[in-house]
């Protein structure tokens, strides 16, 4: 609309200065001319721009000021900004003319605190060897949260596919993956978005559920799903080299549990550490090589052992390929 870039247009000066009409209508989207007939418009409206051989630009003193924000406060802002997020969202625009208006109404000092922070800090939520979801359903999945509109989906995961009728309540992003908590036909459930395979938005408002917090659910959800990983424990020497390994391979309650073991004479520590079951846990401890020695469960050390007997014969020495 262009009411919206007229704005746009006074922001655009008052937080960069004079900017040409080329530079503008790049901004903005819009050809040169386009810009020139705004610039009348503003001028018409009362606005003090002002044009010359070196482009546009605002009568010092023509500002607007928000007061009452502190330095850490304009700081906050910046490291809130996910533009990754925004996108998924659909928010891109949204999100792009929300940060404009705040930095063009910040006073000149906050103003380059926001600006220096923007170019030095970045958040960058995915892992390291994993890019995060991708789907093409977060956008209207964050339509039906914010509207309380009832959804059907298409869900596939491990187990198979079925049909749900859900209420959604709220969209978490954890490590670049996007999670969906609804309420299903089986209560109150957590649902992984990029397995989604297809939805439809259903006509009618469900009831918001008295005292629901979607952060306070999330925490529980998250500390349920850990208790119930561990399942059992392994006993196992450590090396001191595996020490510093422990955090990046197996865990921090895992490698806690093991600044807590027995030194041994050799160096090495005895602990006792949790495991899930023992086939998750022994492809954990073969991360380790030859810095770990599993003791028990008897069953762990065996699907170790044998693990490593396959690997010696399959690396054993054999002819050169010709």
């Amino acid at each position: 609309m262009r009411a919206d870039r007229l704005l746009s247009i006074v922001l655009l000066l008052q937080t960069r200065g004079r900017q040409t009409a080329h530079q503008l209508a790049a901004e903005l989207e819009v050809s040169p001319r386009t810009i020139y007939r705004d610039m009348l418009a503003l001028g018409t409206a009362g606005i003090p721009v002002y044009g010359d051989v070196t482009g546009y630009g605002l009568v010092d003193g023509y500002r607007t000021q928000l007061t009452g924000l502190t330095a850490a406060e304009a700081r906050g802002l910046v490291l809130a900004e996910l533009p990754g997020v925004a996108a998924d969202l659909g928010l891109t625009e949204a999100v792009a003319a929300a940060q404009l208006k705040l930095s063009a109404a910040l006073p000149d000092a906050l103003r380059e605190r926001v600006t220096r922070m923007r170019q030095r800090f970045h958040l960058d939520t995915p892992g390291w060897y994993e890019d995060g979801d991708s789907s093409e359903n977060v956008a209207a999945l964050a339509e039906a949260v914010w509207h309380q509109r009832a959804l059907t989906v298409h869900y596939e995961n491990w187990t198979g596919s079925a049909e749900h009728r859900l209420e959604p309540y709220g969209l978490v992003l954890k490590a670049g993956k996007w999670y969906l908590v609804a309420r299903a036909a089986r209560g109150l459930r957590t649902f992984r978005v990029s397995q989604i395979r297809e939805l439809t938005v259903l006509p009618h408002e469900f009831t918001w559920p008295d005292g629901f917090d979607l952060v306070e659910h999330w925490q529980r959800h998250i500390a349920d799903f850990r208790a119930r990983l561990i399942r059992g424990e392994a006993l196992a020497r450590f090396s001191p080299q595996a020490l510093e390994l422990l955090p990046h391979t197996m865990g921090r309650a895992v490698a806690d549990a093991v600044a807590a073991g027995e030194p041994q004479p050799d160096g090495w520590i005895l602990a006792r550490v949790p495991i899930e079951t023992d086939g998750h846990a022994q492809m954990q401890f073969l991360r380790l090589g030859a810095q770990v020695e599993v003791l028990a469960p008897a069953s762990l050390r065996a699907r170790i052992a044998a693990t490593v007997a396959d690997l010696a014969r399959t690396y054993a020495d054999r002819p050169e390929p010709v």
